[in-house]
This record gives C-alpha cells, sequence and structure tokens, in this order.
C-alpha cells in the first residue's frame, strides 16, 4: 500500500524539468517587466547599506535616527554630484575637439585607401560619407544628450527621485527591515539568519567601498599614464576607464579603447597607441591580481566562468543595470548558499577557483605575488 501511495506522489522527470524550465521563464519575464520598480530598489539597497555605518556612527553621537539618516543621504548624495559634475564638465570640453577629430578621421581613411589601392586589386575603398553617417553621427547624438540633460541617462525623472526617497527610508527603517527577516524564518534559526544578514551587509559594504577604493587607485595611475603620453583629455579617459572596471572583463577593455583611438586619431606616432595600450594592460594586471583581491576580498570575487554568465543574464534582463547589479547581486547569493543547510553545492559553484599548482602560474603573477608580499601588513611591521 505504501509503495502504490508513494508511485502516485511521484512526479515524472520530465515533468519536473519543465516546471523548472516554467519557473525561471517566469522568474525571468517578471524581472524584466519590472526592470522599473526592481532597479532603483536594489540600487537604493546597495547604497542605503554602503551608508549604514556613517548613519549608526551618527546615532551613536545623539543625533536621532532621522536626521542621522538624512545627514547621510545628503554626504552621498553630495559626492554623487560632485561626480556628475566633473563628467558634464570634461564631456563639455571633449566635444570642442569632435570637428577637429572628424577631419583628422577623414585623412586616416584617405591614407588607407591610397595604401589599399596602390598593393591590392579590386579593394573597394572606404567611403567616408557612410564612416561619418555610423560613427560621427552616433558621437554627435549622444553628446547631444549628455550635454542637454544629464538627467536623460538615468532613465527618467521618477528614478532619480524616488532613489534617494528610497535610501532614506531603507537606511531609517534598517533594524526594522533586519527584525523582519529574523521572524521570516523560525525561532531556531534565528541566529543563523542573524549571522547571513550581517555577512551579506559585510559583503556589500565591501564591495562597493573597495570598487569605489579601485576605481581611485585607477584613475590616479591612468592619469598619471595619459598624461606621460601626452595624451589630450587625460583626465576623462582615465576616470572613465577607472568607473567602467565595475564591470568585469567587458568595462577595461572598453575603458581602453577610447584612449587608444584618440591617441591613433590625435598623434602622429603609433608608438602613442601602443603605449596607452602597453600603460592600461600593465595597471590591469596589477588590479585584478593585486588591488581587488586585497582591497575588496575573496569574500565578493566569483570564479570567472559564474562572472561571465552573470554578466550576460544581466544584461540580457536589465541591460547596463544589470550588468553592474548582477555581480553584487551574485555574490549575496553565494552567502545565501553558504548558510543554508543542502545548498552549500551552489555556493562553492558561485566561489571563486584558487590555483593549487602554484608552479604553473605565469610569471607575471609570481611577481605580482612577490610584490603583494613585500607590502603584506606582516613585513610592514618588521
Amino acid at each position: 500500500m505504501e509503495n502504490h501511495h508513494s508511485k502516485i506522489i511521484e512526479q515524472p522527470a520530465y515533468i519536473k524539468l519543465t516546471a523548472i524550465l516554467l519557473g525561471i521563464v517566469l522568474f525571468v519575464f517578471v524581472m524584466k517587466e519590472a526592470k522599473s520598480i526592481l532597479v532603483p530598489i536594489l540600487i537604493a539597497g546597495f547604497l542605503a547599506v554602503l551608508i549604514s555605518p556613517f548613519t549608526s556612527w551618527l546615532e551613536k553621537k545623539g543625533i536621532p535616527e532621522a536626521l542621522a539618516s538624512g545627514i547621510s543621504l545628503i554626504s552621498l548624495l553630495a559626492l554623487i554630484s560632485g561626480i556628475i559634475y566633473f563628467f558634464y564638465n570634461q564631456i563639455l570640453n571633449f566635444s570642442g575637439d569632435l570637428e577637429g577629430l572628424e577631419a583628422r578621421f577623414g585623412e586616416l581613411v584617405v591614407g588607407i585607401n591610397n595604401f589599399t589601392a596602390e598593393h591590392f586589386d579590386g579593394v573597394v575603398p572606404i567611403s567616408m560619407d557612410n564612416v561619418k553617417e555610423v560613427l560621427f553621427q552616433q558621437i554627435y547624438d549622444n553628446m547631444n544628450v549628455l550635454t542637454q540633460g544629464l538627467l536623460a541617462t538615468a532613465g527618467t525623472l521618477t528614478m532619480v527621485f524616488i532613489i534617494p526617497v528610497y535610501i532614506f527610508l531603507f537606511t531609517y527603517y534598517r533594524g526594522f527591515i533586519i527584525e523582519f527577516f529574523k521572524k521570516v524564518f523560525a525561532k531556531e534559526h534565528e541566529v543563523k539568519v542573524g549571522h547571513a544578514i550581517s555577512k551579506i551587509k559585510e559583503v556589500v559594504q565591501k564591495y562597493i567601498k573597495g570598487a569605489f577604493i579601485v576605481i581611485c587607485i585607477l584613475a590616479v595611475l591612468n592619469t598619471i599614464a595619459l598624461y606621460s603620453l601626452g595624451i589630450k583629455h587625460a583626465l576623462l579617459f582615465a576616470v572613465f576607464a577607472a568607473m567602467l572596471n565595475v564591470i568585469p572583463y567587458l568595462g577595461p577593455f572598453l575603458g581602453a579603447v577610447f584612449p587608444i583611438a584618440f591617441a591613433l586619431l590625435t598623434k602622429d606616432s603609433l608608438w602613442y597607441p601602443f603605449g596607452v595600450f602597453l600603460a592600461f594592460y600593465v595597471i590591469q594586471l596589477f588590479e585584478s591580481n593585486l588591488f581587488t583581491p586585497r582591497i575588496v576580498g575573496g569574500q565578493v570575487s566569483m570564479n570567472p566562468l559564474m562572472t561571465i554568465i552573470a554578466l550576460f543574464i544581466g544584461n540580457f534582463i536589465w541591460g547596463l543595470a544589470g550588468m553592474i547589479l548582477f555581480i553584487p547581486g551574485m555574490a549575496i547569493l553565494k552567502v545565501i548558499f553558504d548558510e543554508v543547510e543542502g545548498m552549500e553545492a551552489y555556493g562553492f559553484l558561485l566561489g571563486s577557483v584558487e590555483s593549487k599548482n602554484k608552479t604553473k602560474l605565469p610569471k607575471a603573477k609570481i611577481v605580482i605575488d612577490k610584490v603583494q608580499k613585500v607590502f603584506s601588513p606582516k613585513n610592514s611591521r618588521q
């Protein structure tokens, strides 16, 4: 009788698989449709977690909770406004050179056409009109958008105004929200839930603060490199490339493309774009092997396979916002998987893969490891 009952309950494998696939499709559909709701909430949540230690410090000094949350929010908005103002001025200066870049690009196209006509028969010459229509028209249009209204880059005015409101409310009610999550689970899991929440908070804070510090370091190094090579608008290219670093793998590549292309268009020698490429490559080598591991930490790092998958899924669901938000989101998932019994394998899957055979490390990595040991806290105390 028991065997007959178990046969009735047990579902065929294809029904289970179909249910899982339908669940994934429904989840992705809801995420895409709810982008305008979920993206501001996630951005606000991450930023609220970032400024919560400052808010707690103000509250310990005797400042009321509402006022402490307001001061933290104003400080954060002042920092963001300063960054936006910096880029606004830099882009205005850069837009004044677009006509000269267009003329220089025309000269390069003529040179390429002459070279191909002399050395290759039957090659169709490049049409400058087509290139202008595809390339420079896009640049002009984007510059107009950036210079006439930076608010358009945030999507809508509603998002710009609602995110600060969310940040304030998340910061003010942070204790209430933590208590809610503790009450969702049974009493015996209260300690474990509290530990998971504190660990998630630590991971988010370490990721955002670490990313900001790394961006500042990269901005300084990029600026020094570009100024040394005499590249105009070095500060704009340097800071922009540093900020793109928040998108793993793809961001550093895009950040290097712009100054290399600009050096190619504005300099008479090919050594300048090659110098930019070499400088960015060396800086990125130190970033990925020294700065980010030591500053951001191993808790946030994921293996390259899962990171690339997260980038593609994030881009598919939410575009650029998804590519940025899905990385810390996956780090949070890893913490949850590590804490939930039976889900440890998924946490292991998301985690970084440590190389066991150090003899197979490339020479550049070995050099960086030696530099890392020299600047380690243990050596600095000696």
